[in-house]
C-alpha cells in the first residue's frame, strides 16, 4: 500500500472513509456490511427479500404470521416493543396486531425509515405510543425515557444476528440484556443450518439482484469517497465456509487493478477478494448456547415446516 495525501472528507463521510481505508488495508481485506444500506441499496435488497431463491424473509413472515399470538403470549401485557434494526417495520406490525403493546421504539441508523415507519403505523394504530430512535443499534444509544418503567420486548428479526461472529453475537446479545434489563423478553429471527445447495442460490440468485447488492458497495465508494475503481473489474462470490457454518459475501478482482481511496492506493491481483458479509447459520441447541452465554433464557422456539427458520423467544437473566 501506498501513502498519498489525505482528501478532505465532510464529517458526514469521514466514518465511511475511515472505515473503508482500514477495511481494504487489512488481511484479509474486508468492507463494513453496514454500508450496503443506502437509497439504493435498501431498494436492492428489499428487491432481494422477494427472490424466489432467497427464503428467510418469507419463511420467517410466515412464521410470524402463524405463531404471532404464540409469540406474544410470552410477553407481558402493556409491553413496550423494540426493534433493533428496525427498516420499514413490516414485520413488526405482524406483531402489534396480535400483542398487546403500549409503546413502540423503532431504531435504525436510516431517519428516512424510521420516520416513515412511525407515519405508516400511527395512522394504523393511533393509540399506540410510537418513538423513533435515529441510531445505530450495534453502538451506544439511549432508549427514550418515556418507556421507562414499562416492561421491555425486544424485536430483532432478520436473523441479522447472523452477520455477527459468534463471539460478535454474545456481545451484542449481551449488550441487548443489560438495555432491556432482567425479565426482559427477545423476539429474534435466527437462520438455520442447511444444505449449501439452499443457501448459495440464496446468496447468488439467477437475477444477479445479490451481485448488485454487493457491487453497490464499490458503487458508494466511487460515488461518495472519489475512490478511482474500476466496479466492473470486480464480481460477486458467495461461498459456504462449512467449518464456520456462515455463507460469506465476496468481491473478487477479476483482473489486476487499483483502488485509490482517501489517500490511498490499494493493490489487488486477479483472484483477490473483499469480504463483505457473513451470514452464521445455527443449529437450535447452538443458538441457545450462545444466548444462554450472554444472559438469555430459551422460552418458546417456532420452526416452519421445512426447518429452514426460526424465531425464537429469549428472557434476560
Amino acid at each position: 500500500m501506498v501513502r498519498f495525501p489525505d482528501l478532505a472528507f465532510d464529517a458526514a463521510l469521514s466514518e465511511f472513509a475511515e472505515d473503508v481505508v482500514a477495511g481494504l488495508s487489512a488481511q484479509p481485506r474486508t468492507l463494513p456490511c453496514k454500508y450496503f444500506y443506502d437509497a439504493r441499496g435498501s431498494d436492492l435488497f428489499e428487491a432481494i427479500t422477494d427472490l424466489p431463491e432467497y427464503y428467510p424473509t418469507r419463511t420467517e413472515i410466515g412464521i410470524l404470521h402463524d405463531r404471532a399470538r404464540d409469540i406474544c403470549a410470552q410477553l407481558a401485557p402493556g409491553s413496550a416493543l423494540i426493534e433493533y434494526g428496525s427498516g420499514s417495520s413490516i414485520k413488526t406490525e405482524i406483531l402489534l396486531v396480535a400483542g398487546d403493546f403500549a409503546a413502540y421504539a423503532p431504531i435504525d441508523i436510516s431517519p428516512s425509515a424510521v420516520d416513515g415507519a412511525a407515519r405508516r403505523l400511527r395512522r394504523r394504530f393511533p393509540d399506540l405510543h410510537i418513538e423513533p430512535v435515529v441510531a445505530d443499534f450495534i453502538g451506544d444509544f439511549s432508549l427514550p425515557a418515556s418507556l421507562d418503567g414499562l416492561p421491555r420486548a425486544g424485536f430483532f428479526p432478520g436473523s441479522t444476528i447472523g452477520n455477527f461472529a459468534p463471539a460478535d453475537a454474545r456481545a451484542l446479545l449481551r449488550r441487548m440484556a443489560r438495555q432491556l434489563g432482567p425479565g426482559a423478553k427477545l423476539i429474534i429471527g435466527v437462520d438455520l443450518r442447511k444444505s449449501p445447495d439452499i443457501l448459495i442460490p440464496a446468496y447468488d440468485d439467477a437475477q444477479g439482484v445479490t451481485a448488485a447488492f454487493n457491487k453497490n458497495l464499490l458503487v458508494r465508494l466511487r460515488d461518495e469517497l472519489g475512490a478511482e475503481i474500476d466496479v466492473d473489474g470486480f464480481r460477486h462470490r458467495a461461498v459456504w465456509n462449512a467449518r464456520d457454518s456462515r455463507i460469506e459475501m465476496h468481491l473478487e478482482a477479476t483482473c489486476p487493478q487499483t483502488i485509490r481511496v482517501a489517500g490511498h492506493d490499494v493493490a489487488f491481483e486477479a483472484g483477490e477478494t473483499i469480504h463483505t458479509e457473513n451470514s452464521c447459520k445455527y443449529g437450535i441447541a447452538d443458538f441457545e448456547e450462545i444466548a444462554r452465554a450472554a444472559g438469555w433464557r430459551a422460552l418458546e422456539t417456532f420452526v416452519d415446516a421445512g426447518n429452514l427458520f426460526s424465531v425464537r423467544v429469549l428472557e434476560a437473566q
